[in-house]
């Protein structure tokens, strides 16, 4: 018995050292096939062959920190964004108004020559010196053009007058004398225009009436720019209007309640005879005695130069009731 004991004993012992031997000697494992584009530290792991944990999925590291763990952090409103300042432009250098005046004519008073002005349907007046609603002041007037000043900034302006006949000299020594051609047998100059007045002798209180300003010359006539002055206690101006010489032309007027009427007319130039200039209508306020006269007048031919006149005599009428 102790003899088959004892061979049991080394038969076992012979398989554990075999069993042993072939652990031992064992060949390793094969390594596992590697897809291209896999990770390179899943290659590496799987080369190195660290144990179970190398068959682990690969996981990406842990990024940089965005910021402190544990810093501290404050909960007061962001502070708004600051707005960018708006471009402040310097503002357009101030200059003058437009000269919307257009130059008519030349008045000849007592005191001295005054120019007419025309814009829209208004006459104005002036002499050098005087200031326009809108701050043109008249320096000078000269053969050429009329000087005006803005007078808020100083800025000069000139009106062209060439092709009216301007000229100072003439026109000042044409109101003094204005027969310079040699008189005819009746005492007329020869060639001068004639003018006179056309109207009622008697007209009723209340009841509106027309003077006409009769008009003749054998030179044509383009502008004849004019002063009326009436009498304001027994007549009151309703309506002017140009005539037939000036019909299609421009014509504009201002009436002054104080006595005077400023007018302004043009035309294409043409002769007259016997022909209307323009027609006032009056209304009688009070009885007596009226008149209108021409108190200052030029007129100008279709070259621009001044046409010699006779003065028209005074307009009278008796205002009955």
């Amino acid at each position: 018995m102790k003899a088959r004991t004892k061979r049991i004993l080394v038969i076992v012992a012979g398989a554990a050292a075999v069993g042993v031997g072939a652990v031992v000697f064992a060949p390793a494992p094969e390594s596992p096939v590697v897809q291209a584009g896999a990770p390179a530290v899943a290659q590496k792991s799987e080369r190195t062959g660290a144990g179970p944990l190398a068959l682990l999925p690969h996981r990406e590291a842990i990024g940089k920190p965005q910021g402190e763990l544990f810093g501290s952090r404050s909960w007061a409103p962001a502070a708004p964004p600051v707005a960018k300042r708006p471009v402040v432009e310097a503002p357009p250098k101030p200059t003058a108004p437009p000269f919307g005046y257009k130059i008519s004519g030349v008045v000849n008073l007592e005191d001295g020559t005054r120019v007419v002005l025309t814009k829209g349907d208004r006459v104005y007046e002036l002499s050098v010196g005087q200031t326009l609603d809108e701050g043109f002041r008249l320096e000078s007037i000269s053969p050429h053009a009329l000087k005006f000043v803005y007078v808020p900034l100083g800025e000069t302006q000139e009106l062209p007058v060439i092709g009216f006949g301007l000229d100072v000299a003439p026109v000042r020594a044409l109101a003094a004398a204005p027969a310079t051609a040699p008189a005819a047998a009746g005492g007329s100059p020869q060639g001068a225009a004639h003018l006179r007045f056309e109207g009622p002798k008697e007209v009723r209180a209340g009841t509106n009436f027309d003077v006409a300003l009769k008009l003749t010359s054998a030179q044509p006539v383009r502008s004849m720019p004019m002063q009326l002055t009436y009498d304001a206690k027994r007549l009151q101006p309703v309506a002017v209007r140009a005539g037939d010489l000036f019909a299609g032309g421009n014509f504009t007027y201002r009436v002054n309640p104080n006595g005077s009427i400023f007018v302004g007319a043009s035309g294409t130039g043409r002769a007259a005879s016997n022909s209307d200039s323009l027609i006032v209508t009056f209304r009688p306020i009070a009885s007596g005695p009226a008149e209108l006269k021409v108190s200052s007048l030029l007129l100008q031919g279709d070259a621009g130069g001044t046409i010699a006149h006779e003065p028209p005599a005074a307009f009278r009428a008796a205002v009955i009731q």
